[in-house]
């Protein structure tokens, strides 16, 4: 009867451990599908955005990014505001009306989406000053969005426009001697 006794105890014990144990696992596992959804969430909204952007649907561009959204990039020396990403579609389409967004992976972890793509099109207006010249260019790029709350609040753009200038047939040669 002693024995009994100490081993009921015991069992009790280690029920009650392993239920507690079991809680603390279900809540881990909880917090990581939560996260798991918000990241898929984010990665369609980083494909839905480029998917405005070739569209031309400068409502729906702007519905996708925070009041406080900025841009930058190499070559930007102010981050640009969110009205500045529509207009600056706009002028990109205008040289290249065909140009689309072709997405070739997207990772997410917590609120930061990498987006890797590649963009492609038909230069048929002036574009930076060059004349049309009808060269179906190609462009790699790889953006880094910031997403909080169902908003882009930060866009971080890396795309090859001195690899698009060299297919429009701009050449890269180094300064003469003497010239600053």
């Amino acid at each position: 009867m002693k024995k009994l006794l100490c081993v009921i105890p015991l069992a009790v014990l280690l029920c009650f451990t392993f239920a507690c144990q079991n809680k603390a696992e279900k809540a881990e596992l909880e917090k990581f599908r939560a996260q798991a959804k918000v990241e898929e969430q984010n990665k369609g909204i980083a494909r839905d955005l480029f998917k405005a952007i070739d569209e031309g649907n400068a409502e729906q561009i702007l519905a996708f990014l925070a009041d406080d959204f900025a841009l930058t990039a190499p070559g930007i020396i102010e981050p640009l505001g969110r009205d500045m990403l529509p207009q600056l579609r706009n002028a990109h389409y205008k040289a290249f009306p065909d140009w689309r967004h072709f997405i070739e992976d997207v990772i997410a972890d917590g609120d930061k989406v990498v987006v890797k793509l590649i963009q492609k099109g038909t230069h048929e207006a002036e574009y930076e000053g060059i004349p049309a010249t009808g060269v179906k260019a190609t462009m790699p790029a790889m953006h880094l969005l910031t997403i909080v709350d169902g908003k882009i609040k930060e866009m971080f753009a890396i795309e090859d426009y001195l690899g698009l200038n060299q297919q429009l047939g701009m050449e890269l040669k180094p300064k003469e001697a003497g010239k600053k």
